[in-house]
């Protein structure tokens, strides 16, 4: 009995061997190629599937998620013969698990290999200036050849980035004195056009307030002028409307004389030829004053002086 049992243990083990390899189960976004005796048969898909055991066996399970995969550094001479390091990434997809799998030893160090020449024929035929500031050309450039290359592998390349560009140290230097030699410069422009504007904004603003100040002196001389006119308008009108004589506008005349004589810088008063005839009509009209008044007649005369000397003698009669 104890051989029966052994030969049945050993085939329930074989019966869930066979079980074990005739069920897989492959994970989403994945693929697997099944080979018969060692020829490609077929490629098995996400979720499960029956082959054949001991007959059919899985040589590659491939991942078909986009992938990522960072390059190290490589030396790259651009056109004026200075050496950089350039690092890049590479973001590629298997389309294809049975291309990429028979039709390349290894797509990963292919499509290394075919960066780093393609690379080095793109940055060969540009400057370092141009070097540093092309990137996307770079990267559009790099993108157009690796997936023309890598078609027939089954894999596509969705885009590719330069992670670094590092040029000499020397050149790195350079490079710092030249960008902070053109700050210093870009500083002293804008100092120099802040100085040049406030000085602009400082002159508009005295040339505009002197503008205003004159023509506020010019209205408030306009209003003053007006306002005399028509002080003196006033004036003539209440003379005229009084209708003053001789002998009033003699006495005015009289009266403005002391106003004329003001002042330390008259050092010469010219009397003029009118004060004879006003001290004529005051001198008459302080004679029919004093005669109308009686005894305060002489006193005028003799204080005033206008009074002729037979009217002088002819007072006292009267009395």
């Amino acid at each position: 009995m104890e051989p029966v049992i052994i030969v049945l243990i050993i085939l329930v083990v074989l019966v869930f061997i066979a079980l074990i390899k005739t069920i897989q189960v492959i994970p989403q976004a994945s693929a697997a190629i099944v080979e018969r005796f060692g020829r490609y048969t077929r490629t098995l898909n996400a979720g499960l599937n029956i082959v054949v055991p001991f007959i059919d066996t899985i040589r590659n399970r491939i991942d078909l998620r986009e992938q990522v995969v960072p390059f190290p550094p490589q030396p790259v001479i651009t056109q004026d013969n200075l050496v950089v390091n350039i690092d890049t990434v590479i973001y590629y997809q298997v389309t294809d698990a049975r291309a990429a799998t028979y039709e390349v030893a290894s797509y990963i160090q292919a499509i290394e290999q075919l960066t780093v020449t393609t690379l080095r024929n793109i940055i060969g035929g540009m400057d370092l200036e141009r070097t540093l500031t092309s990137r996307e050309e770079i990267n559009a450039a790099l993108r157009g050849v690796l997936d023309e290359a890598t078609g027939k592998w089954g894999i596509r390349v969705n885009r590719v980035e330069l992670k670094a560009i590092e040029p000499p140290t020397s050149i790195q230097d350079s490079m710092e004195k030249q960008m902070r030699a053109d700050r210093d410069k870009r500083a002293a422009i804008l100092q120099a056009e802040g100085v040049r504007q406030s000085e602009i904004l400082r002159a508009e603003g005295e040339k505009q307030s002197q503008i205003l100040r004159a023509e506020g002196e010019a209205k408030a001389a306009a209003l003053r002028a007006e306002g005399e006119a028509q002080a003196v308008r006033t004036v003539f009108e209440a003379i005229h409307a009084g209708d003053p004589d001789q002998k009033l506008l003699s006495y005015q005349y009289l009266q403005m004389l002391p106003k004329i004589a003001e002042g330390d810088a008259n050092k010469l008063w010219i009397v003029p030829s009118e004060i004879g005839d006003a001290l004529k009509g005051l001198s008459g009209a302080m004679g029919n004053f004093g005669g109308m008044g009686g005894g305060s007649g002489g006193n005028s005369g003799a204080s005033g002086g206008g009074v002729p000397a037979q009217e002088r003698r002819e007072k006292p009669s009267l009395d």
